[in-house]
């Protein structure tokens, strides 16, 4: 069986929340495993708050940072774009941002680099999505934005036999 859903939303810092739970529900009906389903969520919400951060630069919500807006009126538009596709046991994700893209992946790959250390960023968003998704593939190009597409087997981590 396949079934897709698609989500766009603010780059705000208030709609990582939404996302995470909107994926979660979305693959619920695959029975994953709660570990399986928490992997999901970290990838999710590290990608999502990639592109709120880094490609839009909206640090509202996010606080450790001087000159941080005290309201939202210095938020910059942008919207972020959530894809999910389910097809048998495989999960597709897809998030897409039109974003200032990154200027060097290969160094924006690398666990513990960040471009926001101001905000005390750990620099693993894109190690946490390698490690918890089974397949990472990162297009960015500066100006234009970034998309990062996930994929992750349901159903693999069981540690309970189940009959059918």
């Amino acid at each position: 069986m396949k079934n897709e859903m698609e989500l766009l939303f603010d780059a705000i810092s208030d709609n990582e929340g939404f996302a995470r739970v909107a994926v979660s529900a979305f693959v619920a009906n695959a029975d994953p495993t709660l570990e399986e389903l928490a992997d999901i969520k970290t990838a999710v919400s590290e990608a999502v708050t990639n592109s709120i951060i880094h490609g839009y630069e909206n640090l509202y919500g996010y606080g450790g940072t001087k000159g941080q807006p005290a309201d939202r009126s210095h938020i910059n538009p942008g919207k972020v774009r959530v894809q999910c596709l389910l097809e048998g046991d495989m999960l597709h994700i897809q998030v897409t941002d039109n974003g200032r893209g990154i200027e060097n992946l290969e160094k924006a790959m690398e666990p513990l680099f960040t471009t926001k250390p101001e905000l005390e960023r750990s620099g693993m968003g894109f190690a946490f999505m390698e490690a918890f998704m089974d397949d990472l593939e990162v297009e960015s190009q500066p100006g234009k934005g970034t998309t990062v597409r996930m994929k992750k087997k349901i159903g693999v981590g069981d540690w309970i036999d189940r009959e059918d």
